[in-house]
């Protein structure tokens, strides 16, 4: 197959997306032969710098390639990693035509207006030599494992609401409560139900002494910047949001509160249920929510927000619905996915359902052994394989949680025996070295719950 003047191989195309390239597989084969040295450099909050070194070809015929690596390279670690200002270093012509469609009314305004939110100051696009490329400067993060005393813990999703009550490491109580979120203008809908989920839990223990809370969407401390669960929510209301956690958990008591991107709360729930480091974590829900710490269990201070990071070069694919952008992960990793593959495979589902009882009919048809909803995820799981090939390029994972409404039943065992399957006979060297875990149905579902239970630390012994 070509694309862009590169060959590449694809042994395993999903049946139900014959078109489909992966960005991962394009990207190896699209720097065979490459020779001229460029280098990449992000810079978010505090200093902190991430820096790529790669190569481009630089030659006329491969003009258009280079660009289309370099620009799908460049979002990529945006969505990876967060930040205000990007270097591009080695490679004038590509910064120019960077600059040009990253702006508020260019190709990439997007990520202009959205990083821009989360920094309070324009995403810059700069273009210096190669030999000034800046040093990369990185901080690691310690999060959660505390689990002494009372403590609630929240799992905020697009389709659903989780709360549980813990004490002293073990859960007493879990619930799962189907909510919309994403379709209410007022805060005051969104406050209301999460103050009902931590009253419900603090009701089933002697006290609270702690709230920790996994949501989707990009947090800076404490606050959701910005997040899907909120789309509808006009600006005008944005200071209720950002203070929507903190205020709900004063509802309960003066206790230590402490939120979480919902992808490090799942990769957080790997490395303390395997004791290892070096994990990521996807969860796939109402989109594509990823994690990682590294080998010492620590946060790397990345955004993580792949749900908008390339991951499929085809470009008459579907557009993401909010970001707009063809080929990005929350396409292939949500409920929204089995939707749309279930189409292909001609299952027919009442258009007035919402996405997640849509979902559930799938699942149904799966325990059922219907062959379509078999076909549907085993899709997501060569979705997956590949996946973890892309993703390897800019982490070093060693174990992978995969945990969400999509991943329950028989559905998630069909996407991990699929996934496994491809990684084995295409990328061997991957399948050795990465575990990847799909844990029990109760830990799918709640485990995000419970585990973010574990992120604030109690300053002082509370009170009997």
């Amino acid at each position: 197959m070509e694309y862009l003047g590169v060959t590449y191989n694809v042994k395993h195309p999903p049946v139900l997306d014959p078109n489909f390239i992966p960005f991962g597989v394009w990207m190896e084969a699209y720097r065979s032969g490459a020779k001229k040295r460029v280098a990449i450099a992000v810079e978010r909050l505090n200093g902190h710098i991430s820096v790529r070194q790669t190569v481009i070809h630089g030659t006329p015929d491969m003009a258009e390639a280079d660009y289309r690596y370099m620009e799908r390279y460049v979002k990529f670690l945006l969505w990876a990693i967060g930040g205000f200002r990007v270097y591009i270093c080695g490679c004038d012509h590509i910064a120019q035509r960077l600059r040009s469609a990253y702006t508020l009314d260019g190709e990439r305004n997007f990520e202009c207006a959205f990083f821009q939110r989360i920094y309070g100051r324009p995403l810059e696009i700069l273009n210096l030599p190669l030999n000034e490329c800046p040093s990369a400067s990185e901080e690691p993060l310690p999060i959660g494992g505390h689990w002494d005393g009372c403590r609630i813990g929240f799992d905020a999703g697009g389709s659903d609401r989780k709360v549980s009550a813990v004490i002293d490491g073990k859960c007493v109580f879990s619930e799962e409560v189907i909510w919309d979120p994403k379709n209410q203008s007022d805060p005051k809908y969104h406050f209301d139900e999460i103050v009902k989920a931590f009253r419900t839990a603090a009701s089933k223990m002697p006290r609270v002494d702690a709230i920790g809370v996994s949501s989707a969407g990009v947090i800076l401390d404490n606050a959701p910047m910005i997040a899907s669960l909120f789309i509808k929510v006009p600006h005008e209301h944005r200071e209720e949001v950002k203070t929507i956690y903190t205020r709900a958990a004063a509802e309960i008591g003066d206790v230590p509160v402490m939120v979480a991107n919902d992808g490090d709360v799942t990769a957080l729930a790997g490395a303390l249920s395997l004791n290892v480091g070096s994990i990521m974590g996807i969860a796939m829900g109402t989109g594509e929510a990823v994690g990682y710490v590294d080998k010492n269990k620590n946060l790397l201070g990345w955004i993580n927000e792949l749900s908008f990071a390339p991951f499929d070069l085809n470009e008459e694919g579907i557009p993401d619905s909010w970001s707009t952008d063809i080929g990005v992960g929350s396409r292939y990793f949500s409920q929204n996915t089995a939707i749309f593959l279930a189409a292909r495979a001609g299952i027919e589902l009442d258009p007035v359902l919402p996405p997640a009882e849509k979902l559930v009919v799938i699942q149904q048809l799966m325990e059922q052994g219907d062959f379509r909803a078999q076909a549907v995820f085993e899709t997501i799981g060569i979705y997956l394989a590949y996946a973890v090939e892309l993703y390897s390029q800019f982490y070093d994972i060693r174990h992978l949680i995969i945990l969400g409404r999509v991943t329950s039943g028989k559905g998630g065992e069909a996407i991990l025996r699929s996934c496994l399957t491809v990684l084995a006979d295409e990328f061997p060297a991957l399948n050795d070295k990465i575990q990847i875990m799909l844990p029990d149905e109760s830990t799918r579902r709640l485990g995000q719950s419970v585990t973010a239970a574990s992120l604030p630390i109690i300053s002082r012994q509370a009170e009997v």
